[in-house]
């Protein structure tokens, strides 16, 4: 006996969840041809005798007919079966008894080797009922879904109108959605949670394994709906995508799962587009124009105007771009809101009296951006020097730290986007390996900045779990390889800061390389466990910072 499939709900309908509709059963329905495809969606019904009906049809729809016009003629009918495909019909309905008796075999091969959904109803059935109770149900659910939209836009748009945080928004989501919500950045960091506490623990228990799930379900649209309630919806900004939302376990149909997905998205946009609003419009414009900068989004021959407009000399200059991050927890993120604008007023202060020329804005809860314009026959490295010893003599006197990483000097605009991509690098590097001296540059960075630099790659993730994969959930053995390699290999030593006799750390060494398949001798297998091992550390630390 065939299982019955539950009919779809919302405002999608398929050409399985119409046969299966209790007016249907009484009609003698029969699959003859394109059983494959009948889970095809049905935007519409179309009752139709013509032999042209395609030219009528913009796809979707379920043709009905008692077939008149195509009696006799074996050719027609294979014509007609051919319109549909071009036209993507989601079906042809053929009802027999007044111009066929049996299924007309020319018609049923063609449907067949065409991919479209034949069906035969072997008793009388009035198409205006069926049509009648099709249309009513396809267009309440798209009621019913645009009744839900523009709910959750009004309650989302209502909280970003009224300065909620980023918290009040998820909850208000995780609420409409009835299930757990959680953000995350494009390599599946957590950022924020919403919804039940006890789902949210199971979830992020074994983050490991459900981000791989996640990942293994994203689709190619903004909005990916999987079979088990769980939605995946992009999170972009300025044209780019910048994290995704994870809804897990959404109960409602997949048509209305898409719409919540879409407009949480959209909301989580605002939010973050609406940021740092009790700064002033000229921090705002200055962010912006570093933003289009960094980005490349914009043409350089576009952003000219906006750069002479913002003040920065642009004729025989050197540019040179500059990220300043806190070490340790900014003081926003430690609750200080005095301190919350104290590093790009700072910085300003110091290009005003070293009458550099320069555009600061902050990024993030912990840095700021500058964008120094330097006359052309200067030296640009030792303007860039005085710059940082000056801010990290002013943050040092109110007990504060600071790394500064610059970018390399750009004669032209359009250079401007990789080095500023280059002084990020740097500058993230130099808060897992603090520089000597007061500013950072790209030769500064050595193995464990590069490998900070990358923790986000998954690539980077994929070579752990190669490289480490059995050690990862064996604590004890994963610190005795780490001592060991801090101890330049002296097993003595490590026994020692183990607090192990030497025949325990040679027995827990040989069991490293028997699960690891690795020899401990062996300076390139070596060096990969100690490259993993650097960026396995470098991701629990950013794991730390993101949930200080």
């Amino acid at each position: 006996m065939a299982t019955t499939r539950p009919q779809s709900t919302g405002v999608r309908l398929t050409v399985r969840d119409v046969l299966e509709l209790e007016l249907v059963a009484s009609w003698g329905a029969e699959v003859v041809a394109g059983a494959r495809h009948l889970d095809r969606p049905v935007r519409w019904l179309h009752v139709a005798e013509a032999t042209d009906v395609g030219v009528m049809l913009t796809g979707g729809e379920m043709v009905l007919t008692t077939g008149l016009l195509l009696a006799g003629d074996d050719r027609t009918q294979v014509e007609y079966i051919e319109s549909m495909r071009r036209v993507e019909a989601a079906a042809v309905v053929l009802g027999l008894g007044r111009a066929f008796r049996t299924t007309p075999e020319a018609m049923r091969r063609a449907a067949e080797r065409c991919g479209v959904p034949l069906i035969v109803l072997h008793h009388p059935a009035p198409f205006a009922r069926l049509t009648e109770e099709v249309h009513a149900r396809l267009v309440h659910g798209r009621f019913a879904a645009l009744n839900l939209s523009e709910r959750i836009t009004s309650s989302l748009t209502t909280l970003n109108l009224s300065g909620a945080s980023l918290q009040q928004l998820l909850d208000e989501i995780a609420s409409y959605s009835g299930c757990p919500a959680v953000m995350v950045n494009l390599a599946h960091r957590v950022l924020a949670t919403a919804g039940d506490r006890g789902a949210l623990s199971e979830l992020l228990r074994d983050w490991d394994r459900v981000s791989r799930q996640v990942v293994a379900l994203v689709g190619s649209g903004p909005v990916t709906v999987g079979p088990d309630g769980w939605i995946v919806a992009a999170l972009e900004a300025r044209g780019r995508q910048w994290g995704r939302l994870l809804l897990f376990g959404y109960q409602g149909s997949a048509e209305f799962g898409q719409v919540l997905g879409h407009r949480a998205a959209e909301a989580l946009a605002m939010h973050r587009l609406l940021g740092d609003r009790d700064r002033g419009w000229e921090d705002q414009a200055a962010e912006s124009l570093l933003t289009d900068l960094a980005s490349g989004m914009v043409r350089p021959e576009q952003l000219l105007p906006r750069v002479r407009a913002a003040g920065l000399p642009v004729n025989r200059r050197t540019f040179v771009p500059m990220v300043v991050r806190w070490l340790g927890n900014a003081p926003a993120a430690a609750g200080d809101e005095a301190g919350r604008d104290e590093l790009p007023e700072t910085i300003d202060r110091i290009l005003a009296e070293e009458a550099t020329a320069g555009l600061v804005a902050r990024v993030g809860a912990d840095g700021t951006a500058v964008l120094l314009s330097i006359p052309g026959d200067h030296d640009a490295d030792a303007a860039v020097r005085r710059v940082a010893v000056q801010l990290h003599e002013r943050v040092a006197a109110r007990g504060r730290t600071v790394v500064v990483g610059a970018g390399f000097g750009c004669p032209a605009l359009d250079e401007v986007r990789r080095s500023f991509v280059e002084a990020v690098h740097v500058a993230d590097a130099a808060v897992a390996s603090p520089p000597a001296g007061p500013v950072a540059r790209l030769r500064d960075v050595r193995l464990r900045g590069l490998v900070r630099l990358l923790r986000n790659e998954p690539e980077l993730q994929a070579f752990i779990e190669r490289e480490l994969g059995p050690l990862l959930d064996n604590q004890q053995l994963l610190d005795v390889l780490r001592t060991y390699l801090r101890t330049g290999r002296n097993k003595t030593l490590a026994a020692q800061v183990q607090h192990v006799s030497r025949p325990a750390l040679y027995r827990r060494l040989q069991s490293i390389e028997s699960l690891l398949g690795t020899d401990l001798d062996d300076w390139e297998q070596l060096t990969s466990l100690y490259v993993a091992l650097l960026a396995h550390e470098a991701q629990r630390a950013a794991g730390l910072e993101s949930a200080r």
